[in-house]
Order: C-alpha cells, then sequence, then structure tokens
C-alpha cells in the first residue's frame, strides 16, 4: 500500500479530497490543482459548493478566474456527496476548531469530519489533518476512530498532522513559499505526507511525530499572542509616560540583532491568535500545569477593547462632548488588514462598548458590507463623505485602500489605534 501510494504522488497521478473549502482549504485546492492533481473539495456549504463549480471564488486571495481554469481543465470540483471520500487517494481535513465559550477546545468539527473519512475509509489512503488543535489530538482522537474500521495505520492507511499556515491578506508569503512542517504516526506516514506537500511547498520539515506538529502551531501563535500582549502593555506605560509607542518601537526595531517589533492595537481577532494558545493552556491543564503567560496575555489582550473605548470617551469628554450622543465612526470592523473576516475582531468589541454608552455609531470598512449586533445588524457607510460630522473617526483597522489623508482633513477627531496615519502632521490626530 505504502509503495503503490508513494509511486502515484511522485507521479502526480493521485486523487485529492479536501474537506472544509474555507480560508486554508480553498488556496490549497487550488494548488494542487495547478500542479495536475484531482481535486474533490467536500463541504457542507451548499452554496461554497455552488459557487466552486461554477468557477466563482468567495475567497479574497483566490481569484475567481485560477478557479474557472482548474474547473476547465477538470482538475477541481466541489461536493457535499461525502460517500465520494472513498475514491480519494489522500485527504486533508480543513475544518475550524473554535474555541467553546469555557475556552474549552471543541473540537466536533474534526469529529464530524473524520466520522465521515472512517465511514468511507479503504485501503492504500493518506489522511492528514491540517486543523489546529492540541498536542495528542490525531493520535488520540483521530487515529482511534479511523482504526475501529479494522485497518491498522502504517500499513492499511497512513495518518499525519500538517499544520496550516496560511495568512489571509498576505501576498508576500503563500503556500508554495511558506515551508510546510509534517509529522506522522509512522514513518511511512510522514514520508507520504513529506512527498505529497513537497508538489506545492519549497520546503516541508519533518518532525518526530504528530504531538511535534501540533505543537509547533501552537508555539508559533502563541509566541506572537504573548508578544502582542507585551507590547499593548508597553503601549498603556507610554500613555501614562506621555511618550509615542510607535516612536519606542521604531527606535528599538532599528537594532538588528535580539530585538523583534511588534505592534500594538485595538485587541487581538481572527482564527488563529486569540484561540490557538488556549489550546494548549487547555491540554497543559489536564496535565497539571498552569500557562501563566498564556493566561496574562489573554487577560492583556482582551482589555485592549475597554481601553480604546476609554481613549475615546476622555477625548471627546476633553473637547466638551458627552459620550452619551455623540457621533462616532469606526474605520475598519474586520480583524486585521485587506480581508473581510470579522472573526473574534476587536472591533465588534468595540462597537458593543460605544453602543452601551448610548453613543450613534456608523462604520465604513470597504471589505465587510454588514456585521451582526445583539439588537439586529449594522451595515457600513458606501463610503466617506461627509465624515467631519462626526465627533470622532476611530482607526481601527487600518485597511491599505483608505485615504488617511482624506479622513485626517476632513474628520475633527481622528483616534488612531493602528498608525494609520504614520507620517501625517496635525493636532486632530490622537494616537493609542
Amino acid at each position: 500500500m505504502y509503495q503503490q501510494l508513494k509511486d502515484r504522488i511522485n507521479d502526480n497521478n493521485v486523487k485529492v479530497g479536501i474537506i472544509g473549502l474555507g480560508y486554508v482549504g480553498l488556496p490549497l485546492a487550488v494548488e494542487l490543482g495547478n500542479k495536475g492533481m484531482q481535486v474533490t473539495g467536500f463541504e457542507i456549504d451548499r452554496e461554497k459548493v455552488g459557487l466552486i463549480n461554477k468557477g466563482t471564488s468567495y475567497i479574497s486571495d483566490i481569484d475567481s478566474a485560477a478557479v474557472a481554469a482548474l474547473r476547465k481543465a477538470k482538475k477541481l470540483a466541489a461536493t457535499t456527496d461525502f460517500k465520494l471520500l472513498g475514491q480519494m487517494d489522500a485527504i486533508i481535513t480543513c475544518v475550524p476548531t473554535p474555541l467553546r465559550k469555557s475556552k474549552d477546545p471543541d473540537v466536533s468539527y474534526i469529529i464530524s469530519a473524520t466520522d465521515q473519512i472512517a465511514k468511507n475509509l479503504k485501503k492504500g489512503q493518506l489522511i492528514i489533518l491540517e486543523s489546529t488543535t492540541y498536542p495528542g489530538t490525531t493520535r488520540e482522537l483521530v487515529l482511534p476512530m479511523l482504526e475501529k474500521t479494522g485497518l491498522t495505520c502504517g500499513q492499511d492507511f497512513f495518518l499525519a498532522f500538517s499544520p496550516e499556515r496560511v495568512d489571509p491578506g498576505n501576498k508576500n508569503f503563500t503556500i508554495t513559499n511558506t515551508p510546510k512542517v509534517v509529522g506522522g504516526i509512522t514513518s511511512k506516514c510522514s514520508d507520504l505526507a513529506q512527498r505529497l506537500y513537497s508538489k506545492i511547498a519549497g520546503t516541508v520539515i519533518p518532525v518526530s511525530s504528530t504531538e511535534a506538529a501540533e505543537m509547533v502551531k501552537l508555539l508559533e501563535n502563541t509566541f506572537r499572542a504573548v508578544n502582542i500582549a507585551l507590547v499593548n502593555e508597553v503601549a498603556l506605560m507610554c500613555d501614562r509616560l506621555k511618550l509615542n509607542v510607535w516612536e519606542i518601537i521604531d527606535a528599538a526595531a532599528s537594532k538588528p540583532f535580539g530585538f523583534m517589533p511588534f505592534y500594538p492595537g485595538p485587541g487581538i481577532g481572527g482564527h488563529c491568535i486569540p484561540l490557538d494558545p488556549h489550546y494548549l493552556s487547555w491540554k497543559l491543564k489536564t496535565l497539571n500545569f498552569y500557562s501563566r503567560f498564556i493566561e496574562l496575555a489573554g487577560e492583556m489582550n482582551s482589555r485592549m477593547p475597554e481601553h480604546l473605548v476609554q481613549k475615546i470617551v476622555d477625548t471627546i469628554n476633553d473637547r466638551g462632548i458627552a459620550i452619551r450622543n455623540a457621533k462616532i465612526l469606526i474605520l475598519g470592523v474586520a480583524y486585521k488588514k485587506d480581508v473581510s473576516d470579522v472573526r473574534e475582531s476587536p472591533a465588534l468589541d468595540i462597537l458593543k462598548l460605544i453602543s452601551d454608552r448610548r453613543a450613534k455609531i456608523d462604520y465604513y470598512d470597504p471589505f465587510v458590507a454588514s456585521v451582526k449586533m445583539e439588537n439586529g445588524s449594522l451595515r457600513s457607510l458606501p463610503h466617506l463623505n461627509g465624515i467631519g460630522k462626526y465627533d470622532a473617526v476611530v482607526i481601527v483597522t487600518n485597511h491599505s485602500n483608505i485615504d488617511y489623508k482624506y479622513v485626517v482633513k476632513n474628520a475633527s477627531l481622528v483616534i488612531d489605534s493602528r498608525n494609520a496615519t504614520k507620517g501625517i502632521r496635525s493636532s486632530s490626530i490622537v494616537r493609542l
């Protein structure tokens, strides 16, 4: 089984199934298809399936032309029929792994996907999990479900973990030039996964186990979360000291060794950084180990929306304006620049906190048409004309296609939490 699958991968003669066609799964499907492999995406969302089969992309990082070309070449298809998993040579799971309100891992999507794989598992298949999760998930959760079929891992089928490293909106680093980490249940599992990913990634780095590969992703994002928390705390310190935190960071970053710049903001959001460290923290708690850094970082980062809102309140109060009934415009509600994703976005907390203070609030985001609020939804303004009527314009997400010179020129007050107005001099700008 191993040799047969190895030969098919080497010859690009493999059918690859990808479960989950989101921001991870669809780019992966496109890259594999571009290398000549037959790719089938498995989705429960019928709308996504319909769009893919029409040659249309719903992911900002993937052009519809790329999807249409693969459809025309018959290298990409999407389906809701999970029975077709049995026809695949390799299956890659790219489903969400959110946190419950208790901050415990919610692996229900992984369980559901693995259940579908198990129902259709055949000899000679390579199964890879890409969804971010706690160390031990592949071996302790996925492996037993697959071996309940009576097939043996490393002999009848092959199982590996390879953490996704997609950075939405990043044009410089993509799947092809970002090293891929792979860890298998057995050496043969690892070898097959390496061979498959080497078709699309310039560098593939094997590690000793699935647990090691799972830990790699959690270390990466815990590193970011902790350092962002540190610089957010430094921002609060600089605020008290009447110093410009952005100036401090830029000066410190001139040191060519021993320092890596991180930047403060109104909080952290997205699918990874706010969640992944808690997966690690939860796992360690089961082993009676309490992670102080992770818990403190989470606490610090979660305080930033409140800090920004208090700065808004204090700043307009100094101008003789009460927050109640004040007109506030939020610029950007996506969790990061140049994407449409609002998952865990600090802007959602900021909108709620301002609304709770009875201010009149609008937002403008060229990537996000509407957001859900407690009492319905809020739609983006169609343009920035008339921003002078607002008591404060607050930059929460620094999208590249917003003209900040125009904003500063026409707004009476700009509160900038992202340093988007760097280089623009005006007494109307107040920075985080």
